[in-house]
């Protein structure tokens, strides 16, 4: 049933998704800023250098998260030629590489003070940057080659072999000696951060995949538009 699909009617729907989800993530953005800045403690180590985490954190989860419904998405789009799941993928591509980019500079911006330094070849900084650059090859592929379908097989080879990438970027602290620490959040197992720090984590996290999710909407609704400009009622 996703092979075919109307624009006209997806646009109507997701037009209107766009302007609540506008709302939404401004009033959660404040309430995790409020949070984030206010509310929560210093760290007794790290001091307010700690709060770097509220935007770093989110950043790294949803840049991985992103990349991995790409993925998904761009075999199931080979496997059933699907036409709809690469202009999802495309339109996912802008938010993942924004997150990863940000994930990498607050993490040189939290390293300085934390590490001594801003830069380390460490696992999961080389790994993040490996992803920053599949990112940026499946974006590419989709600006190089004009024949869509021959853009779509190959910005989908770029994310199915970047797939590989995610779990060295997760398990990187537990499978090398990294300057990062174990992960502090796990839901097999008890969790090691304090919930006054863990709230407004979940909430910037929440307002983060809200802007992920407008900027999105944007993207896809552009596409959305594209195809009626073509005068094309279905793909």
């Amino acid at each position: 049933m996703f092979n075919y699909f109307e624009p006209n009617k997806i646009f109507s729907i997701t037009s209107k998704v766009q302007k609540y989800t506008i709302y939404i993530f401004i009033i959660v953005l404040c309430i995790g800023l409020f949070e984030a800045i206010i509310l929560s403690p210093k760290d007794y180590i790290q001091s307010d250098s700690v709060r770097i985490m509220y935007v770093h954190v989110p950043s790294a989860w949803l840049s991985l998260g992103i990349f991995t419904v790409i993925s998904i998405l761009s075999f199931f789009s080979l496997i059933f030629k699907n036409k709809n799941f690469p202009l999802i993928c495309k339109s996912l591509a802008p938010s993942g590489i924004l997150f990863s980019i940000i994930a990498l500079v607050t993490g040189s911006i939290w390293g300085k003070p934390t590490w001594g330094t801003w830069w380390a070849w460490d696992a999961r900084i080389t790994s993040m940057l490996v992803l920053v650059l599949f990112y940026i090859m499946y974006i590419l592929a989709w600006k190089i080659f004009s024949e869509k379908e021959k853009a779509n097989k190959i910005s989908s080879i770029i994310a199915i072999l970047g797939l590989i990438n995610i779990p060295i970027i997760k398990f990187s602290v537990d499978w090398w000696s990294t300057l990062h620490q174990p992960a502090s959040i796990n839901i097999l197992s008890k969790t090691t951060i304090h919930s006054s720090m863990l709230i407004p984590l979940t909430i910037m996290t929440a307002a983060f995949a809200l802007f992920a999710l407008l900027i999105f909407l944007m993207k896809y609704n552009t596409e959305l538009i594209k195809i009626k400009n073509k005068g094309l009622d279905r793909l």
